[in-house]
């Protein structure tokens, strides 16, 4: 089983009750990782989520009282943990938080998983996207050398998407975006929210971590090269 632990980047759909609209929901790219996978999913994300509440609202609870060895825990914070520097900074709290977790799903013979935070499509007048976690992806990436935890760094898979699709059609992605192609109007919030998606944003990063977590187990490592094969043909 795979589980997850993270904030509503991840979490599941709304259903569109922030919108109003049931065509077009608010959702993490968790809600969308089952259909590309065999093995089932357990998202315990939820929004406004930081390392330090999911362990105190009791979410992690969830999630390590149904971790079985062989197990995948993924995490997928930063978000939330960047706005209270002081308890949750990337190289203390958020860091030692992080570590944590990890150290107790290896406890449970289950494997840990690590992602970089999804970028939030922040285009500058001029097209470049900024970046907007400061020293927290890199964090993970450096958490994840350090104690040998793979990671998906879904913040260069998003920045590569938002740019290579481009200012206005990256838009989509979001439900502001989706809303504006269908001409249905939404809150002010909602116009502004570049930070979660709505289905097609859901469904292109959930792609990328199951391709990911296949590649992590060794999908296709057996299968026979096919350079020689083109070079008889």
């Amino acid at each position: 089983m795979i589980h997850l632990a993270g904030d509503s980047t991840v979490a599941p759909t709304d259903g569109g009750a922030t919108s109003g609209h049931p065509e077009l929901p608010l959702l993490g790219w968790g809600d969308e990782l089952a259909a590309f996978l065999d093995e089932p999913v357990a998202n315990r994300a939820f929004g406004g989520a930081t390392t330090r509440t999911f362990r105190e609202q009791g979410n992690w609870k969830l999630v390590t009282d149904g971790l079985q060895a062989g197990d995948t825990v993924v995490f997928g914070f930063g978000h939330n943990d960047q706005k209270e520097p002081d308890v949750l900074a990337a190289d203390g709290g958020y860091r030692e938080r992080l570590t944590a977790f990890i150290e107790e799903v290896r406890a449970a013979g289950a494997k840990p998983v690590l992602t970089t935070s999804v970028e939030r499509r922040m285009f500058e007048p001029d097209g470049t996207l900024r970046f907007s976690h400061g020293p927290y992806p890199a964090e993970v990436r450096r958490l994840g050398h350090e104690l040998d935890v793979p990671v998906i760094d879904l913040n260069v898979f998003t920045r590569w998407l938002y740019t290579s699709l481009g200012p206005e059609e990256s838009a989509a992605l979001f439900v502001h975006g989706a809303a504006a192609a269908r001409g249905i109007e939404v809150s002010a919030d909602l116009k502004k929210d570049n930070t979660h998606y709505t289905t097609a944003g859901a469904v292109a990063v959930a792609r990328f971590v199951a391709e990911a977590l296949r590649a992590l187990d060794g999908a296709g490592a057996d299968a026979a090269p096919a350079g020689l094969e083109l070079i008889r043909k």
